[in-house]
């Protein structure tokens, strides 16, 4: 993310070698891999998730920070401003594409695995075995699940989303405007309100895992809504630190009224986030 300064300078700006994409990478590897050791109930998976996650943390204070300075040294001109903007739009071409995945993956399972399952030719393995949606499989090793509706939490989080995506836009225009309180002041908001979404969702992981015994496990409706919500809820607050690095830089007294990309960065991200969140409330929660 970076702010940048339309100069009229044909140069393109090539920054120095750099350590942190290898950072990065040392960061995902001890996140993936401590994540996939506490899905299989290795404690050894916490040290993993818990270096990987501080790695992740210090990579982006310092590439942020790098990038930042760069911009208000006044490296960037035109030319890197349209590289930027076609590099984040791929970018959230390519998270339009991952969620396309798991939406595809939901699809096939609710529409074609489950009615496949239940017609006459697959009676003779799984007689019991009822087509519908959600299910626990035919094979009857699954133990019994309870779904969770739209009613309240799902749309107490749609009304947080929702909300954040206008404190966002109020934000945006009083920056284009030159009041840089009110910018600040609206993305603070804005930033609470993410955070406030991601507790009520903790709270309703909790709740399906303790009351409803809904888990990761619990067939392919537990494994679909959990990738799907917790990606998601991944994608918040990924989206809730980088609007926060905004922040801090807006205090600070970066970006001007007519350039400030960094911010619409993000604001382009957090509003993929409220589309790709209107999809999942309506096919996980209502349908």
């Amino acid at each position: 993310m970076a702010d940048t300064h339309a100069g009229a300078s044909s140069h393109y700006f090539i920054p120095t070698p750099s350590r942190w994409p290898m950072v990065g990478s040392i960061a995902m590897v001890f996140t993936m891999f401590g994540a996939a050791m506490v899905v299989n109930r290795n404690p050894i998976g916490w040290v993993g998730l818990a270096i990987g996650l501080a790695t992740l943390i210090y990579m982006m204070l310092g590439w942020f920070g790098t990038v930042s300075a760069e911009s208000e040294h006044g490296s960037y001109n035109r030319n890197v401003d349209v590289s930027f903007r076609w590099g984040m739009s791929w970018f959230i071409f390519s998270e339009v594409m991952f969620f396309a995945s798991f939406f595809g993956a939901l699809f096939y399972a609710r529409v074609i695995t489950a009615p496949m399952l239940g017609d006459f030719d697959h009676k003779l393995l799984w007689p019991d075995f009822t087509a519908g949606w959600p299910h626990a499989g035919p094979a009857g090793v699954i133990d019994a699940f309870s779904t969770i509706g739209p009613f309240w939490l799902p749309t107490i989080n749609t009304a947080l989303l929702l909300s954040s995506g206008v404190t966002l836009t109020i934000s945006h225009h009083a920056l284009r405007a030159d009041h840089r309180s009110k910018a600040a002041l609206w993305l603070a908001i804005t930033v609470l309100l993410g955070v406030t979404f991601l507790g009520v969702q903790m709270y309703e992981y909790a709740h399906a895992y303790s009351a409803l015994n809904l888990k990761l496990s619990s067939g392919i409706f537990g494994s679909t809504f959990f990738m799907l919500t917790g990606f998601h809820g991944f994608h918040v607050f990924v989206g809730a630190i980088m609007l926060s690095v905004v922040l801090v830089r807006l205090l600070k007294g970066h970006f001007k009224a007519n350039h400030h990309f960094a911010f619409e960065a993000a604001a382009w991200y957090w509003h993929f986030v409220d589309v790709v969140w209107i999809g999942l409330y309506i096919v996980v929660y209502w349908l």
